[in-house]
This record gives structure tokens, sequence and C-alpha cells, in this order.
């Protein structure tokens, strides 16, 4: 029974009888009362006065006294100038928490053979090398939104498009074959990915060499210091064999191509490694190299529709200066693609593959530009869900300096953190007693389910648009708001659960009528209530740290609860089974919760 569905229906009959008038149920606002007030919720009733021709007082009195008599969820009211505060029965929150018990995924819709499709992209990594923590960022936010977009009932197809070809990669290629002596990543001893990073970093260096060589040389010729920059990156030696193999890459040479798959294949292989460690994965990949060629079909489409146009050069722009932005280039004059030509291909690929109601993009805000465009351009081309295409944009996020070293001292390893996360979980843990009587299978198992868990949570309980700072040692603490506080609530419910199991206290499925209930435990059913509303507004909002900042009240809620009223030890039989089945429902939900975050949660800490 949704309690506040009951009393919103009521007070539309209840306004009708009154005042002779149908109203719109965005008239009716019900909100938690206050706790200096008595009452569980409050209707605002400023709305009704037009109808009512009354004073505030008197029209809340009036509706006040009629929802009595109409409404059986409302027990009494009490009236504080224009605010009506209602008193909900136990009978009815009784009812509700069996609701509750009686449904595994409370809160959550179901998805049916009829609901919309959205698709979500995200993690987006460039195959020259390894994941860093802006893509663990991406990745979390991406897979948690895809499970909060499920919990609202859409279809989810989780995407993922690899920028698998262009100069980075060539970069990579060449170093290897210059300086890898035929090397794998099994005779490294090392991921594909990290491997392949390496050479990325070896071409780097002796690239910076050789202009430093070149610019000095420039410079005795009499060129100025910016003007003998400029020309040494552009004469150096290295940088021209990697474009001359990325000629022969676009003209299909097969030894190019053959080394290209090979190396590719060893990254994949690493990044598979650290969606796993994550907790994260794709229903479809996308790979640029197919995509950009479609791309172009379409672009050259759009030119023949007179959508786009060609400049003398022969490069092909969109004109967008009717939406206020300026020209934007699709094709080069030579006839290769830019990023924004790949997005139009892949959008074309996806489209036909899917019957696609949404799409969202989980990219970064220094692409808020790109996909203000892209959004008009698919729009224009005649993607149906062009114009309302979502870009889930996110800010940067950064370490406290000098708190976790990169492998380059630059950009932090995605799975240098993690392992860090995971021993950090572990060093916690076993200072803080939690891993009494364990194994050491089962200390390993919570040691990776606390350190995910933290590092997760701390990453997804900030407003995603928002730069952050990711403090390692904060993350890790078993108080306050962290995922090892609220792991530790559910772990420590679980137990309670457990004894009374040892105890042979069955748990009825149905709490009878005269179960006892007192104000604390009414508090906490109502905030176990909310989780529809947080599931909901999560969806609108595409935001996880809805969730993230729920599943932390409920958890503190049930603390303080805990902290007032023993469960094993109530005074009643009655109040103890009541508390079972709440404390149950609490640690359920905390489940679900935390699963639409990404997050395990152990049975045992």
């Amino acid at each position: 029974m949704n309690i506040e569905n009951a009393i919103s229906s009521s007070v539309l009959l209840v306004v009708k009888e009154l005042y002779g008038q149908d109203v719109p149920a965005t008239m009716v606002q019900l909100q938690k009362t206050r706790s200096n007030f008595e009452g569980n919720l409050t209707l605002v009733v400023f709305p009704f006065l037009k109808l009512s021709k009354k004073n505030p007082e008197q029209t809340a009195q009036e509706i006040g006294e009629a929802l009595v008599k109409k409404c059986s969820a409302v027990s009494s009211f009490n009236v504080v100038k224009g605010f009506l505060n209602l008193v909900v029965g136990k009978d009815a929150w009784l009812s509700l928490l069996n609701d509750i018990n009686a449904d595994e995924k409370f809160g959550e819709k179901k998805v049916s053979d009829d609901s919309p499709l959205v698709m979500i992209e995200y993690s987006s990594p460039n195959t020259n090398k390894p994941l860093h923590l802006g893509h663990v960022r991406n990745n979390l936010l991406g897979w948690s939104l895809a499970q909060i977009m499920q919990a609202n009932g859409y279809k989810v197809v989780k995407t993922n498009i690899v920028n698998d070809r262009g100069i980075h990669i060539c970069k990579s290629m060449l170093a290897w074959l210059k300086w890898g002596n035929g090397i794998t990543p099994e005779q490294a001893g090392k991921k594909g990915d990290h491997l392949i990073g390496d050479f990325y970093v070896a071409f780097d260096k002796h690239y910076r060499a050789e202009c430093e060589q070149l610019k000095a040389q420039y410079m005795q010729e009499g060129l100025s210091e910016e003007a003998a920059t400029e020309k040494a990156k552009a004469e150096a030696p290295l940088i021209k064999e990697a474009h001359a193999m990325l000629v022969k890459w676009e003209q299909g040479d097969k030894e190019v191509r053959a080394l290209w798959e090979k190396m590719n294949n060893w990254v994949y292989a690493g990044f598979d490694e650290t969606y796993k460690t994550l907790g994260v994965g794709f229903d479809k990949i996308y790979y640029e190299s197919e995509t950009y060629l479609e791309g172009k079909k379409k672009v050259e489409e759009g030119l023949a529709k007179g959508l786009f146009f060609r400049k003398e050069d022969n490069s092909v722009w969109a004109d967008l200066t009717n939406e206020g932005l300026d020209q934007k280039l699709l094709l080069r004059s030579d006839g290769t693609s830019v990023y924004m030509t790949q997005d139009i291909g892949t959008a074309d690929m996806r489209f036909k593959d899917y019957p696609i109601d949404k799409m969202i993009y989980v990219v970064g805000n220094e692409q808020n530009y790109h996909f203000q465009v892209l959004s008009i351009l698919l729009d224009r081309l005649g993607f149906k869900w062009g114009k309302a295409l979502v870009h889930f944009s996110y800010g940067m996020v950064e370490l406290p300096n000098g708190k976790m070293k990169s492998r380059e001292g630059t950009v932090v390893d995605a799975d240098d953190l993690v392992a860090a996360m995971i021993d950090d979980a572990r060093k916690t843990s076993d200072e803080l007693g939690k891993f009494k009587d364990m194994t050491e299978e089962e200390k390993q198992n919570v040691a990776r389910i606390v350190g995910l868990g933290a590092l997760k949570y701390f990453i997804l309980k900030v407003d995603a648009r928002k730069n952050m700072l990711f403090n390692p040692e904060e993350s890790i603490d078993f108080n306050g708001n962290t995922g090892p506080f609220i792991q530790y609530t559910y772990a420590r419910i679980r137990s309670i659960l457990r004894k009374a199991e040892a105890e042979n206290i069955p748990l009825p499925e149905t709490l009878s009528t005269d179960a006892p209930l007192n104000e604390k435990e009414i508090q906490l059913i109502q905030k176990l209530n909310d989780f529809g509303a947080a599931v909901e507004q999560a969806g609108k909002d595409y935001s996880p740290s809805g969730i993230a900042n729920y599943c932390y009240e409920l958890t503190k809620d049930f603390n303080q609860f805990y902290h007032d009223y023993s469960i094993l030890n109530a005074d009643s039989n009655g109040e103890k089974i009541t508390r079972l089945v709440l404390a149950k429902n609490v640690a359920k939900v905390i489940k679900n919760g935390m699963e639409l975050l990404g997050i395990e949660v152990p049975e045992r800490m």
C-alpha cells in the first residue's frame, strides 16, 4: 500500500466534495512533517484557498476532518498556520511494512517487453594505454546509471566505443617494432594494456629527444625558438614514420593491419581484466575502425541532401550559425574523418542494431560543446533521439598530491589504484579487528569488497557534474558517509538475523495488525518507503549520488534506532519480531541500493 498515493487520492475526492471542483493531482503537495511537529505527512493547503474562499486554518481544518472520515490511512491531524499535519495510523504503517517485506525489489519498477530502450555509452578508452583514474569515474558512473535506468523500468543496453585507430595507436606500434624485440605480455609478465602503454611512453621520450635536437639545429640556422619548435615537431623522423604507418593502415596494408590486430588484442585482454575487477561490463562494443567509414557515408548522404556544404579545398562542413553556433568540420580536405564524423557513424550503426528510444553518453565535461553539436547534427540527419540525446557530463577526478604515485608520474593507473584500495582495506580491517574467525580466503574477499566499495562509493556520492578530489584514506573509514560504514551496517544486520535463526525465532511473512510499533520504527518504515522516490529521482536526474545519499541516510537512521532499542533483547516477543522484520528489510534495501551503485555488501565483517 502506498500511503502517499492513498492520501493524495483521498485529498482530490475530499476537495471535490467540499468545494465542488475537480483539481489536478499536481495541486496536492505532500511532504514529510517537520520533526518538531506531530504528524508524518504534511499537506500544503494554500493551493486550495481560491476554492474554499476561507483562510488557511479553516481550510486545513475542513480538509483534515473530511480526510479522517474518508481515508483509512489518516488517524488524526493538527493544523499549524497553512499546513495540515496528518498522523498516519499504525495499521497503515504495518500494512506498508508487509508490502515492503513481500517485494524483494521494493521501490524498483519492472522491465517489460514494451518498456522503452535506453542505450548508455561509457568507458571509451584508447588502445594505446591502460585505463586511468578518469576512466574509473567514467565506468562507475556509466554502470551505475545503467542499473538506475533499469530500476526505473527501462530496457538498457550498455555500450562502449573503443578508440582503436589513429596516430596515437601507430605511435605504440612503431615503438614496439623499434625497441620491443618481439616481446609479448606473457614474456614481460605484464598486462597487455600496460605493455603497450610503456611503448607509447617510449615513443614520446624518443620523439621529444629528436625534437630537442632538431630545434637546436633550426635555431642555429636562424629560426626563432617558436618557429624552430613547431618545425622540429613536424620534421622529426619518428612522427613522419608514425604518419606513414597510419597511411598504410588506412590503405589496408596487411603487415600493419596484422600488427595492429595483435597489439590491440593484447590491450583488450588487459582492459577486460580491469573491467572484471571493477565489476563493470558491456552488452555491445563498437570500434572506431569500423564506425568511421559509416560516418563518412552518412556525411556524404547529408551533403547530397543539402544538409552540409563543401568548401573549395574539398573539406565538408555543417553550418550551425542558425543554432547560435559556428561552422563545424566533418571531413578534412583529404577526405579523412574527425571525431564528430565517427560519432555520427557509431550512432548510425547503433540505430540499425537497436530500437533506441533514448541515448545517454557518459563523457567528461570538456566535451560539452561536442555533444551540443552532435545532437543538432543527428537530429538533422533524421535520428529520432538526436535532439533528445543526453550528454551525462561529469567533472575531473584528482588525488591529493603525493597520495599515490602513478607509473608515469602523471596519470593514476586504474589497476594500481584498485590494488592499493584493496590493500588499504585489508590493513584497516585487520587493525579494527573486523576479520575475527575468518579464513584467509574470506579475509581476501572481504578486503576486495570493502576496498572496491570504498572507492566506488566515494566517487559516486559526489554530484557527477562537479570536479572532485578522491582521498583514499578518507574513503576507507568505518564511520561517516563512506562505503565501508554502509557495508558494515549491512553485515551487522545480517549477523543479528543469523543469531535470530540460531535461536529458532521464525519471522512471519506478514506481521499481524496487533504487532507493536513505536514512533522510531514508524520513521524507519517511512524511510524505507522513500527508496522508490529516490530511485525515480535518480533516474530523472541521471544521478547515482542520489542513491548513495539515500543509502547513507537509511544506514544512519537504522544505527540510531539500533543504539536506542535492542532487537534480540526486546521487552516482548512481539517487539522482537517487528524489529527483526524491520531490520531484515533495512538490510534488503541497503543491498538493493548499493547494487544500483555497483557495490557489493559482505554477509560478514
